[in-house]
């Protein structure tokens, strides 16, 4: 899992809110939104990650 939202750098740690796309491309919340929830590198969908167990 990727450490920060590759447009703006926000960090994303394990235990936050993040969105990805199928290739693992990580966004904060705000910015998938402004992106309208699609990837910029794929044009896939942005979904939440899951979260795993610590």
């Amino acid at each position: 899992m990727r450490p920060a939202c590759e447009k703006c750098q926000t960090p994303t740690p394990n235990e936050g809110e993040a969105r990805i796309c199928s290739f693992e491309c990580t966004f904060c919340p705000s910015c998938a939104e402004a992106m309208h929830n699609t990837c910029p590198n794929c044009g896939g969908e942005l979904v939440p990650r899951p979260k795993r167990k610590s």
